[in-house]
């Protein structure tokens, strides 16, 4: 019987994961692992993210269900944390604004009305890290969304055939992406 084992969490920069609508179960299960494709060709479960905390709100009603908005240099990434999450509920509820945090969690879907598709993160884990974090994550997310864009364009697995065919993928929009978070860094020196 195989042994218990985390799904690795994959760095993608806010715009990227905003961009990602395709999502999958490798089983039938109802409860295997749910994928989201990315336009790069990230198959993420687990994701892996550093930003600052630029905004939070407990929107629970009954219980605290804390909201929080991370952002990086190409946009914004929501985390939900209530109940089922009390530590990184701990945490949003005591940060102070702006934080630099680094979060670990599973990407959530939602398919609104209209047939557009809103991705969360519930967070595993959520912690205070300061600016050199932040710039190291930048800096290895940049390299290895670099490294798909570089595998969609030659198509050399099926995750990267499968996101240049259902997303069309523009590899100089987010080569134009990578670009710009490379010179945010630059800036704040």
């Amino acid at each position: 019987m195989p042994g218990f084992f985390r799904e690795a969490a994959r760095r993608i920069f806010a715009q990227e994961l905003k961009d990602s609508n395709l999502t999958s179960r490798d089983e039938s299960d109802q409860y295997a692992p749910q994928y989201l494709l990315t336009p790069t060709g990230a198959k993420v479960n687990r994701i892996f993210l550093v930003g600052t905390l630029i905004e939070k709100e407990d929107i629970g009603t009954d219980s605290e269900y804390w909201r929080g908005r991370v952002s990086d240099p190409t946009g914004s990434f929501l985390v939900y944390a209530g109940q089922y999450q009390p530590e990184a509920a701990q945490f949003l509820a005591e940060c102070e604004l702006p934080a630099f945090v680094a979060v670990v969690g599973k990407t959530s879907t939602y398919t609104t009305d209209d047939g557009n598709v809103l991705t969360s993160i519930r967070p595993e884990s959520i912690q205070q890290v300061d600016e050199l974090t932040r710039n190291l994550w930048v800096l290895d997310t940049a390299k290895q969304t670099l490294e798909r864009i570089r595998a969609v364009e030659a198509e050399i697995d099926q995750n990267s055939k499968l996101a240049k065919e259902h997303y069309l993928t523009d590899t100089g929009h987010y080569r134009a992406l990578v670009k710009k978070t490379l010179e945010s860094l630059k800036d704040r020196e």
